[in-house]
């Protein structure tokens, strides 16, 4: 089983996850891709002492290389990663994301 360090990969900090963050309360993950909705919002919960009220996932097909970077015959792909989008309850903060 995974620990809550491997299923939260890193911190989405875009344009788009700072204004869904200061005007809903919504934070934005990288998340394992193998790990579910639960699994995900148990890991934010232990992870930040916050309570998760909704998770919302989306599965990001990694992209071919262009052929100026290809090595031999093989042409490769970057690798494929998994969006988390968790609400949180009404006055909870990450403060991590607070200090960005």
């Amino acid at each position: 089983m995974k620990t809550a360090h491997q299923k939260i990969k890193q911190p989405l900090i875009t344009e788009k996850s700072t204004i869904l963050r200061e005007e809903n309360g919504v934070y934005c993950f990288k998340a394992d891709v193998r790990a579910n909705k639960i699994e995900i919002a148990k890991a934010v919960e232990k992870k930040f002492n916050v309570k998760v009220v909704d998770v919302r996932t989306s599965v990001h097909k990694g992209k071919a290389k262009s052929q100026m970077r290809r090595r031999g015959i093989f042409a490769g792909r970057t690798p494929s990663w998994k969006k988390a989008i968790v609400r949180l309850k009404e006055g909870d903060k990450i403060q991590f994301f607070e200090n960005v």
